[in-house]
């Protein structure tokens, strides 16, 4: 199987926490997920935290995990600057990548992402941060084939929290 599903993290530069405003926090959201209404990937999971994001993504055949990092990070740097007339770097250069091997693997980073807000004591509990695909409000991706064991009675990637 020609696994493309990463877990991705991206840190703002100086780690400033530039995701403290709903107006920066909302302009990225529409740069993500307009790199999923242009298909170039799939959108798993994420968070949104104050100076960084976890992506799990699936870029499309057509696109390299490289490439697409440059449109997101790229997007919301462009958007973000002709917003602000700001001139500071957005992003720490790079980012960093694991590629998913298997459901098991899937399972622990998807946890990961949806409970990254309550162990950084920004929630209570994953569901209620605004800024995470445990929010009811996202409309995520499946996982890829293989990926997860759906179970009985349950709805979207709750599925595959727990291993095949």
């Amino acid at each position: 199987m020609d696994n493309r599903t990463f877990f991705v993290t991206s840190v703002t530069a100086d780690r400033r926490t530039l995701f403290m405003t709903e107006r920066n926090v909302e302009l990225f959201l529409e740069v993500l997920f307009e790199q999923r209404k242009l298909e170039r990937c799939s959108i798993h999971e994420f968070v949104l935290l104050p100076d960084h994001f976890h992506l799990l993504v699936t870029p499309t055949m057509r696109l390299s995990l490289e490439r697409l990092m440059q449109f997101i990070k790229g997007g919301f740097s462009h958007r973000y600057g002709k917003l602000t007339h700001h001139g500071l770097p957005v992003w720490q250069k790079s980012f960093t990548k694991r590629r998913i091997m298997d459901a098991a693997d899937y399972a622990t980073h998807a946890e990961y992402i949806r409970m990254n807000p309550v162990r950084a004591r920004l929630a209570q509990d994953a569901s209620s941060y605004p800024y995470s695909s445990a929010n009811a409000r996202f409309v995520l991706d499946p996982p890829p084939p293989g990926m997860c064991r759906p179970e009985r009675g349950s709805i979207g990637n709750d599925a595959c929290l727990s291993p095949a």
